[in-house]
């Protein structure tokens, strides 16, 4: 890893450039691979065109498209301009960028040819580049302002799972701080590959996924569209990545689709001695699929279920869990694969400090807070929400519950906000509840909410779908086979047709109910008494997430009833 001078994101194109120059940085997957030659002189490029167009230190430039080397060199550009990044997911609506740009006061938005059609509007003062045409140097040399470590490199508007979105502030040091203490995590090389599948304008992906694999020389692959199974595999096999990063929801699926149907379908896997060999040969299986070489799967942004992380301790695939918050840049815990802890993510990170506020005498548990380099500086235009993220002492509150053990390592038990308290006191965490309830063979994802006592809406899998309407269908088939046959009968034919028609459509309702009432009884078996369902209900459609694939919980409950049945 490249030792920073003035620690500052502004420089490591040079140090970088300088240390690893012919060695390849940047690429799209099977296209054209920048060195970190490239990445020094098209940065130097772009941050010269950003200060003759006017750009001056502080300046806010946005960026608004997909993963690409031209996003990450747009975004050292900026900072070795001295302005500042404000980079945009691109999943937000035309109204959540325009007030992103408009609060932000961004200059300049460079956006990609795809992404520039959701600028259906532009605040006064700001103008779109084109994220593809900034290389061009300016005519004459160009002095590069001096950055310092404490300046603002990004502001960084969160989607939020529980209301609105803030623009957090984060400096150079706050970045480069939590780089450099993963190396108590992860060492990377200069012959490490990365595949990128997360969003760039995440903290988690750019610190983790971007910072330190540049200041270590390794090369990072990105892909051209959304990680769908078809795009993934062929890339996974082109690029053999040795380090990944990933939210839950990829390794959950690829485990409850493929690998457990098989594991449940062997005879052999029923035997307790002969399981452990059958899942060791599975985790080698699973890393071949994610190309042979991976040495380190990073796991974060949502709690990992406890089923898929039990059959990844026991396969020894090289996962790692990490916890953090956008504010905290993004890590406060975590440790490698070698040291991974089931159901905790791990200890505060090398220079973080952790504590549990008013914990329970019980439990151990409270509100996790932290303090450290790493810690934002607060939330821009907004000194009400700054105040309120900090305790009188100084410390950050994440707002999320958790407990550390004997050894100090952190274990998350869900978000303050959504623990309800039940009626002798007691803590019921509806993250658990859903962790369970996302277990059963008929469950693509849950919800759990305080509604007529506790209420758990389910999604239900597309096949346990088919073959409700399957069964349902067929006996319409019967009905309409029944008023052919009886013809001469007009009258009679109708009220039989409307009649098994009628009783088809109760039967699936029962179906239905049977099947949600299974589930209920189920959770309820492996819950204690206070955490029990009161009921289960349909959702008809998938819940709306963020980009890191987290339930929009403030959009369901009792407010929102649509979609429910």
């Amino acid at each position: 890893m490249i030792t920073l001078k003035d620690y500052t994101l502004a420089e490591v194109p040079a140090l970088s450039g300088a240390r690893f120059g012919l060695r390849p940085a940047l690429s799209m997957v099977g296209g054209a691979v920048y060195t970190y030659r490239d990445f020094e002189r098209i940065t130097g490029a772009i941050a010269g065109s950003l200060i003759a167009e006017g750009v001056k230190k502080g300046d806010r430039v946005a960026i608004l498209a997909e993963n690409s080397p031209h996003w990450v060199m747009t975004y050292f550009g900026i900072v070795r301009a001295g302005a500042v990044v404000v980079p945009i997911l691109t999943d937000f609506i035309p109204t959540q960028i325009y007030n992103i740009l408009e609060h932000a006061e961004a200059r300049i938005v460079c956006a990609s040819e795809k992404l520039r059609a959701k600028l259906t509007a532009l605040p006064n003062g700001t103008v779109v580049r084109d994220i593809r045409q900034s290389y061009a140097p300016p005519a004459s040399p160009v002095l590069f302002p001096d950055v310092a470590a404490d300046d603002l490199a990004m502001i960084v508007y969160t989607s939020g799972t529980t209301g609105l979105s803030k623009g957090v502030m984060l400096t150079h040091r706050n970045i480069l701080s939590n780089a450099t203490a993963c190396k108590s995590i992860i060492s990377l090389h200069r012959t490490d590959r990365l595949l990128s599948i997360l969003p760039l304008a995440h903290t988690y992906e750019f610190t983790i996924g971007t910072v330190i694999p540049l200041l270590s020389g390794a090369h990072i692959h990105y892909l051209d569209r959304p990680p769908s199974a078809t795009v993934l595999i062929p890339a996974l096999q082109a690029v053999r990545p040795t380090i990944m990063l990933s939210v839950p929801l990829v390794i959950e699926k690829i485990y409850r689709s493929s690998i457990k149907p098989t594991l449940d379908g062997m005879k052999l896997y029923k035997n307790k001695l002969v399981r452990p060999l059958i899942l060791f040969f599975a985790g080698i299986k699973l890393k071949k699929t994610f190309g042979g070489h991976l040495r380190f799967f990073g796991v974060g942004g949502a709690p990992l279920a406890a089923d898929v992380e039990e059959f990844l301790k026991k396969a020894r695939f090289p996962y790692a869990i990490g916890y953090g918050l956008t504010e905290c840049a993004p890590l406060l815990a975590g440790c490698g694969p070698r040291f991974t802890f089931l159901r905790s993510t791990g200890p505060a990170l090398k220079g973080v400090q952790l504590r549990i506020a008013d914990p329970r005498p019980d439990t151990g548990e409270g509100e996790i807070q932290a303090r450290g380099p790493n810690i934002f500086k607060g939330y821009w235009r907004d000194e009400a929400r700054t105040r309120e993220a900090f305790t009188a002492d100084g410390w950050f509150r994440t707002g999320d519950l958790g407990f550390l053990d004997k050894k100090g390592r952190l274990f998350i038990r869900g978000r303050l906000k959504t623990m309800i308290l039940g009626a002798s006191g007691e803590n019921i965490y509806p993250e658990e509840i859903e962790s369970i309830l996302n277990q059963m063979p008929e469950v693509a994802e849950s919800l759990v909410v305080e509604e007529e006592g506790l209420t758990a809406l389910v999604y239900l899998k597309s096949e346990v779908l088919e073959n409700l309407e399957a069964r349902l269908l067929d006996k319409i088939d019967a009905a309409g086979e029944l008023g052919s046959r009886v013809g001469e009968a007009i009258a009679n034919a109708e009220k039989s047709v409307a009649n098994t028609v009628s009783h088809a459509v109760v039967d699936a309702e029962k179906a239905l109910e049977h099947l949600l009432e299974n589930i209920r009884k189920e959770a309820n078996a492996k819950l204690a008494s206070f955490s029990r369902i009161q009921h289960v209900k349909m959702h008809t459609e998938p819940f709306e997430k963020t980009p890191t694939q987290k339930i929009k919980r403030f959009l369901y409950g009792k407010k929102s009833a649509e979609g429910i049945r």
